[in-house]
């Protein structure tokens, strides 16, 4: 039993300090339509800047997704500090260069831009993207991530389990095994398929079109979220969103957008839209309906999606007490 009844991983709606963004660069995969994504992270840092603090970190870097670069960051009781964990970034298993991402930590924590202390676990891999917390001891995430070639073989399922509880604090894990975006890289993160909300609630993306190559799996795993239960033993509520029409890049390969990939901010839930003004608006109420003390602002990602990522994946947010300046 691994649990630290002292710290814990917040839920992303619990007060923060602040956000990074890590900002695209000519060096890049950005480079061909770096205008286009400068414009978009542009509304991201004013919307974000407005309610808190905000880290832009320039170059180097190898990319500009902060979710899983970034600091995972556990809080304390009793005023201990705020653990900064430095986790291994490798490119997604390998996919991509990361040498430069996988630095930014610890050079930003030597610049003095945290509060906290720093924890080395550079040893093993785990993305920001690839894990949710309810904020009470219970992580979500995907089997089809964390158990995919080149991350932390030869490391069993259990073994794994055993490490996100050790290093996150955590009471229990529980594991979603379907889920699949076409032309998502990260081989399944959960903030592309399910968020985990106040409340015990679960907004997650529905697939309601039996011809869309993404029905089977997602409708397997909308199943397997009915029988999930709480630490006390109840069911969650389940709030599905709807999915975006299809989108394909300039060799018509499909993109990966999602509704799903929101932030959560003190005041605020940035949502990412796609110029799809039904499914936008759709998407949008229903995580009104789940944050109603929280302003809901869109912010479009067609840009984003180039990139096979979305609006929460080149975000990360800092607890109260973290970020400095």
């Amino acid at each position: 039993m691994f649990y630290n009844n002292h710290y814990r991983l917040p839920a992303e709606w619990e007060p923060q300090s602040g956000v990074q963004l890590t900002w695209p660069h000519s060096n890049t995969d950005w480079v061909s339509m770096l205008a286009k994504i400068e414009k978009t992270y542009g509304e991201m840092a004013e919307e974000i800047r407005k309610r808190e603090k905000l880290l832009i970190v320039g170059p180097p870097s190898n990319d500009t997704w902060a979710r899983d670069h970034g600091f995972i960051t556990l809080v304390g009781d009793n005023g201990q500090p705020p653990l900064l964990l430095d986790f291994k970034f490798n490119g997604w298993g390998e996919k991509f260069r990361y040498n430069l991402d996988n630095a930014l930590n610890r050079r930003l924590y030597e610049e003095k831009r945290f509060a906290g202390e720093y924890v080395d676990h550079l040893d093993f891999v785990l993305e920001g993207g690839s894990i949710e917390s309810d904020g009470n001891g219970t992580i979500f995430t995907t089997s089809c991530c964390l158990l995919a070639p080149h991350r932390n073989q030869p490391l069993e399922k259990e073994e794994i389990e055993d490490r996100l509880k050790q290093y996150l604090c955590a009471k229990r894990v529980v594991w979603i095994d379907y889920g699949h975006l076409t032309g998502d890289d990260t081989d399944g993160h959960i903030d592309t398929l399910v968020r985990i909300c106040p409340n015990d609630t679960l907004l997650y993306v529905g697939c309601d079109d039996e011809n869309d190559e993404q029905y089977e799996d997602l409708h397997l795993m909308e199943e397997q979220l009915k029988t999930f239960r709480t630490l006390d033993g109840k069911p969650y509520t389940l709030v599905k969103l709807p999915m975006p029409r299809a989108i394909y890049d300039e060799d018509h390969e499909r993109l990966p957008a999602t509704y799903a990939n929101f932030l959560i901010m003190n005041n605020a839930v940035l949502c990412p839209t796609y110029h799809q003004p039904d499914k936008d608006a759709e998407a949008m109420k229903l995580i009104s309906e789940v944050f109603p003390n929280r302003e809901s602002v869109g912010i479009d990602c067609r840009t984003v999606i180039r990139q096979h990522g979305s609006l929460h994946c080149c975000t990360m947010q800092f607890p109260e007490g973290v970020l400095i300046g």
